[in-house]
């Protein structure tokens, strides 16, 4: 068996960032939860009242022999919006910010170094605030978010957010698409 790794991520609504890695070469395994918070095993109900301090997130598995962490990382930046804090569009509060959770100490020093790029290269119009910091806390979603724009793709926040973002890493990203 090939080695793996995990990574946690969260861009906004799991949804969105769900559908886009399950459409990614390597990427072994997209599970929706909740991390780096203080509660124990919180409930949707409860993150949504942004009181949990946990972030919507996906835990990745993933074959960095097929997708490296910075190739997973380089989609995350391009999918969604690093520089808003606590919101993407019109999700808004603390569960919906940008984080990136490593496992390992070369996942952080990627995170830095492409955050310090983009700094560098003046990519975006505002300062980048995605929060980088070790995985802590981490609880699946309820079964009901699991595959959820797979399982709904009419539904209309599948259309109208998840959809877009799916052909934007389709578009950009062609080389990294499941065959």
């Amino acid at each position: 068996m090939s080695n793996t790794e995990t990574l946690v991520l969260a861009g906004g609504c799991f949804w969105c960032t769900e559908s886009v890695y399950k459409e990614v070469r390597g990427v072994l395994d997209v599970e929706s939860g909740y991390s780096n918070g203080q509660e124990t095993a919180p409930t949707y109900e409860q993150v949504c009242t942004g009181r949990t301090g946990c972030a919507e997130v996906v835990k990745l598995v993933y074959d960095p022999a097929q997708v490296s962490t910075r190739q997973i990382l380089e989609i995350f930046f391009a999918v969604h919006d690093p520089t808003q804090l606590d919101r993407q569009g019109s999700d808004v509060g603390t569960q919906y910010r940008s984080g990136i959770y490593f496992t390992t100490p070369a996942q952080r020093q990627v995170a830095e170094d492409l955050i310090r790029e983009a700094t560098r290269d003046g990519l975006y119009d505002a300062p980048i605030v995605t929060e980088v910091a070790p995985l802590a806390h981490y609880f699946p979603a309820e079964d009901y978010h699991q595959d959820f724009f797979e399982k709904n793709p009419t539904q209309g926040y599948c259309m109208a957010v998840a959809a877009p973002k799916v052909a934007k890493f389709r578009k950009t990203f062609r080389e990294l698409a499941r065959a």
